[in-house]
């Protein structure tokens, strides 16, 4: 399935109000954000530097449900996911090679 393809598909598990839905897709999108954030926090917090495998499926598991929204958020912005992709692509590229990218302590 292609990225385009699954946000076409997204429609068919949309259960929301027409009337609110950027409200609500922004809320769940933020939502599911913070419980990605929380599953990490967990790990940092028991003073590991890598998730168990079971931490790691969890995870996964959110980034899949963050997926669901920015798909269903590019639908009602009338973009596709590919074009959200090749934009944010292109910014990074010209951060980088206007060099406001930086690698502070990371690792990639």
């Amino acid at each position: 399935m292609t990225i385009n393809e699954y946000q076409k598909w997204t429609h068919t598990t949309a259960v929301y109000p027409n009337s609110a839905a950027l409200t609500y897709l922004s809320l769940g999108l933020a939502g599911e954000a913070g419980e990605v954030a929380n599953k990490v926090k967990k790990v940092i917090r028991d003073y590991r530097e890598h998730p168990t495998l079971e931490e790691r499926s969890k995870i996964v598991d959110e980034l899949g449900d963050v997926l669901w929204y920015v798909a269903q958020i590019s639908d009602i912005l009338g973009v596709k996911l590919s074009e959200v992709i090749d934009l944010n692509q292109a910014k990074l590229c010209l951060r980088k090679e206007n060099g406001t990218l930086s690698n502070r302590g990371g690792t990639k």
